[in-house]
């Protein structure tokens, strides 16, 4: 088994493979990536058992074959090469393997691609079609809200729900939530709902470029194919948390501010505040909001004016900063729109204008604030 490939095709292919494999693995060959050759196409293959990547190169072939090869070394050695041609050779009796350059030659003992696990034969349905960066755009807007306890798995991914010519997608980490819809583009007339793992998603944002994204579903896997790369991984068997019910109907105060005069300003006020609460206090009253931060424990503080529109009754309320600044660095445009009720309730952030086909909203809860 042999191929030819240029160092910087074979970088850039084994890239996309390096988010996926485990540093440490129970089972060793998941430290390994799988190559598969037939003719002229070069398949090559890594998984950690809940999430695969297979990225397919044309290369100049020579004896079909299969044989797994140790990733990190693999890595290392390709990366630290000028662009020139490699020679890859394996004897898949000794499972020895070389790269082979005009100046060098690295040997390798890799192993039997039978020991490498099966990778699901993935059955799905027609699937979604995303242009561009449309995929990555939905991810961009929404994981960052999603929880890292694992004592509550099903809000540790996103939901999507899809529905025909409207998919929406759901993260939530009990402190915030995010709901993005996007119409015109959607399913079949069944409703389909899945909850995919962050660690799959990030990959996405990762590996992912901005062209044409298909995205499969079955009951148990979601695939995505985009150019020479597919990426398959398990879906959270969970029940997501009702979300529509946390989404206050009743907030009538409407705070509205540009969002990047608001961003920076929190930004700066946050340094005086404590590092265990974070509490940055809002005070609003007509067309006037005033954001200020203390630190109780070792003294200082900041104050900052801010200019706004706001025509409801004056009112304080209490955010965590980092929960602040993460939703206005993810909204899109120059003005957003709080809509408040209570000091103690929920308070909902949109863009003030929506784009067209688009609906984004986001939930901050309140922190109590000091005496």
């Amino acid at each position: 088994m042999k191929f030819t490939v240029s160092s910087s095709d074979f970088q850039k292919a084994l890239s996309k493979l390096s988010g996926v494999i485990p540093t440490r693995s129970s089972l060793p060959i998941l430290e390994n990536i799988l190559f598969d050759l037939k003719k002229d196409a070069l398949r090559i293959v890594a998984t950690d058992l809940e999430v695969s990547i297979s990225v397919s190169i044309n290369v100049k072939g020579s004896g079909d074959g299969s044989i797994t090869v140790p990733a990190k070394r693999l890595l290392e050695t390709v990366r630290s090469l000028a662009d020139v041609q490699i020679l890859f050779t394996a004897d898949l009796v000794s499972n020895k393997i070389k790269l082979i350059t005009e100046t060098g030659e690295y040997t390798l003992i890799g192993e039997a691609s039978a020991d490498f696990p099966e990778t699901t034969e993935f059955k799905g349905d027609d699937g979604i079609t995303f242009e561009g960066g449309v995929l990555k755009k939905i991810l961009g807007r929404t994981i960052f809200a999603v929880s890292s306890d694992e004592l509550r798995p099903a809000m540790t991914g996103v939901l999507f729900d899809v529905a025909e010519k409207e998919l929406r997608a759901v993260a939530t980490d009990g402190h915030r939530l995010v709901r993005f819809v996007l119409r015109g583009i959607g399913g079949k007339k069944q409703q389909n709902s899945m909850i995919i793992p962050s660690k799959a998603l990030h990959l996405i944002i990762r590996t992912a470029e901005d062209t044409q994204t298909t995205m499969s579903m079955s009951s148990s896997h979601v695939q995505f194919t985009f150019g020479n790369t597919m990426l398959t991984s398990k879906l959270i068997q969970e029940k997501y948390p009702n979300y529509e019910s946390v989404i206050p109907i009743d907030n009538e105060k409407t705070l509205t501010v540009q969002r990047e005069t608001l961003l920076n300003g929190v930004r700066r006020v946050s340094l005086y505040s404590s590092s265990t609460t974070h509490q940055v206090r809002f005070t609003l009253k007509k067309n006037d909001l005033k954001i200020a931060a203390e630190d109780i424990d070792f003294g200082g503080e900041a104050r900052e004016k801010i200019n706004c529109t706001y025509e409801a009754d004056e009112m304080e309320i209490g955010f965590n900063s980092n929960y602040i600044i993460d939703v206005l660095t993810h909204i899109d445009g120059d003005d957003v729109t709080f809509k408040l009720n209570r000091p103690e309730r929920a308070a909902i952030v949109v863009p003030t204008t929506q784009k067209e086909n688009e609906e984004l909203l986001m939930i901050v809860m309140p922190v109590r604030l000091n005496a």
